[in-house]
């Protein structure tokens, strides 16, 4: 795996910069979210599961934004599921995400540290995420399966870091957030970059189906 955020010398200059404002802001998706949890290495796991006759085999692993696990991110995980995959997502916030310290969706608690949030949950998931992977991998791969996986936000990171290993084959994020130079060295697998003009889901449907040929 590469280096984690925590690990970079500060004065590297950021390619994508932390979180700011502009991550506070949202559109409400509607609809209910259908997927089960479970805890993996001691962290809530969102699931969400293909119907039989357009399940692909293989798995899309999820890094949520600053959001983390809001109605939004569930309903995003249930399209990609509706596309054939396995597809599993972390609470790397922990129960702690940016949206329960907001008055509304466009109101912040006049106490809320957004900064010492960052530093917080970022310290966290520079090692949570790696044993996850790890975790996921063991317990529901095979030796045929294929792995993808997509990074929101704070999960951009996350996405440079696996494509520097051996578990995944190919990745994309939107709107991303921590990112510096080293982030990009030694990439192993495809990087898909979207195109804020685009539409999420048919981006990265179309990338991710292209690369597993399915």
């Amino acid at each position: 795996m590469g280096q984690s955020s925590s690990q970079q010398a500060t004065s590297e200059p950021y390619l994508a910069k932390p979180s700011g404002s502009c991550c506070l802001k949202g559109t409400i998706h509607e609809g209910e979210s259908r997927g089960t949890w479970e805890t993996i290495t001691d962290v809530e796991t969102y699931i969400s599961k293909p119907t039989p006759e357009k399940a692909n085999g293989n798995i899309l692993l999820y890094f949520p934004d600053v959001w983390g696990m809001f109605p939004n991110g569930l309903l995003v995980m249930d399209a990609f599921a509706d596309a054939g995959y396995l597809v599993l997502g972390l609470d790397y916030f922990r129960g702690d995400p940016v949206w329960k310290h907001r008055k509304d969706r466009h109101t912040q608690n006049l106490d809320f540290d957004y900064e010492a949030w960052k530093r917080k949950h970022t310290a966290f998931a520079d090692v949570a995420v790696p044993k996850w992977v790890a975790a996921v991998k063991k317990n529901y791969g095979t030796s045929t399966t294929k792995f993808a996986c997509v990074g929101y936000c704070f999960g951009a990171p996350y996405v440079c870091n696996e494509l520097k290993g051996d578990t995944v084959t190919v990745g994309a994020f939107a709107h991303p957030a921590f990112l510096k130079e080293h982030h990009f060295a030694d990439l192993k697998s495809k990087l898909f970059f979207l195109n804020p003009f685009s539409v999420l889901l048919i981006f990265y449907r179309a990338s991710i189906s292209l690369m597993f040929g399915s």
